[in-house]
């Protein structure tokens, strides 16, 4: 059965701090959401009151409804940024004690670490100690461990974090494959462009506040034009310096990416671009994510 998380007028105050000032929105099930923000937006403040981790000051949290108690959090997945693995003890132990505090059976709970561990590429160290393993490897535990009991929601604070591009692969895959197996996921990350791939939507929080909030493909649409042009033998984009109703977002290699204004004709960039040299790239693109989210904490 479908179901949705619903976070409605959530507020926290810590000292002088505002850490969640009023913040609202909702992620269904079967769908992937990117919450993101500056360091210190109330990111974690908000996961971590998902979970009862952190009291509010006021708002509720709902699943499908219904306020969300101990019964539904059993139900839930939580992947924090800090290590919440024990050091200490075996992998496999380690998440067969964690699949049976959510319920299940020994056989069950054994069953699922033997398979989110060779799903996640590190069955063979199921009887190594936690502090043995890489950086890596230790995030895929901490996966595995929010994964083994096949949770409604899964919420993951940062789990990109550290890996290389295997292991962001691996884990994006899996977080993908949640939400087609009908799983609610919300994940927060720096790593914007993998948050564009991996996402249906995206949430943008600063202060405790949302400030933007819609499908990927939706906020890559939205706005002004943007062009991207190359022009041979140009890598700081002189050429485009001063054009009226033309904005610079980013040189990169020589490739200017450009933000016009409405009453722009995009021809005369062109030509513009033609008196500076060989123009080998003139393209319409779609608004990187990377730019929403400057443009959404101005």
């Amino acid at each position: 059965m479908s179901a949705t998380l619903e976070l409605r007028g959530l507020s926290r105050r810590f000292g002088e701090l505002q850490a969640l000032d009023h913040l609202s929105f909702t992620v269904p099930s079967g769908h992937v959401m990117g919450f993101l923000g500056p360091n210190g937006a109330g990111k974690t403040t908000t996961m971590r009151a998902i979970f009862g981790l952190t009291d509010l000051d006021g708002g509720a949290v709902l699943w499908n409804g219904e306020p969300v108690g101990e019964a539904q959090r059993r139900r839930f997945g939580y992947m924090p940024e800090e290590r919440g693995l024990y050091p200490n003890m075996r992998v496999g132990e380690q998440l067969e004690y964690l699949g049976r505090l959510h319920g299940l059976s020994i056989p069950s709970a054994r069953r699922a670490t033997t398979q989110w561990l060779e799903r996640l590429g590190i069955g063979e160290r199921a009887t190594s100690k936690v502090e043995e393993l890489s950086h890596g490897n230790q995030q895929r535990v901490q996966l595995a461990a929010a994964l083994v009991h096949e949770p409604e929601l899964l919420i993951l604070d940062e789990p990109l974090a550290g890996l290389d591009p295997a292991g962001i692969e691996t884990i994006g895959a899996v977080l993908v494959e949640r939400a087609r197996a009908g799983s609610g996921v919300i994940f927060s990350s720096h790593q914007l462009d993998q948050v564009e791939d991996l996402c249906e939507s995206v949430t943008i929080i600063n202060q405790g506040r949302l400030v933007v909030a819609g499908s990927v493909d939706e906020l890559a649409t939205s706005g002004d034009r943007r062009l991207a042009v190359r022009v041979e033998g140009d890598r700081d984009a002189q050429w485009v310096r001063g054009v009226p109703g033309v904005h610079v977002s980013e040189v990169t290699g020589g490739e200017a990416r450009l933000v016009l204004d409405t009453d722009i004709d995009s021809n005369q960039v062109l030509e513009r671009a033609s008196r500076a040299g060989r123009v080998t790239k003139f393209v319409f693109e779609r608004r990187r994510l990377s730019e929403v989210f400057r443009e959404a904490l101005q």
